[in-house]
């Protein structure tokens, strides 16, 4: 992460934390297109981070935590 810098095309990107990412997001709003992609953090499965790309360029990054929700069987 320490590689990244805003502004960075979609292409620098995928070159520093490779291709094993899914878009998340795809979308236009008020002219610009807006694409979100979303890599896990290995080895955490609850971990992700979220890459906001502007008309192709980096604009934002932020971590996203998923729920880990557990059921407890009576016995």
């Amino acid at each position: 992460m320490n590689r990244l810098e805003l502004g960075m095309s979609k292409e620098e990107l995928v070159s520093h934390l490779g291709r094993n990412f899914t878009i998340a997001e795809k979308r236009i709003q008020d002219g610009k297109q807006i694409e979100v992609l979303s890599y896990r953090n290995y080895p955490y499965e609850n971990e992700l981070f979220k890459f906001v790309f502007i008309n192709g360029r980096l604009e934002e990054w932020y971590q996203e935590l998923i729920p880990v929700y557990r059921i407890e069987e009576n016995e």
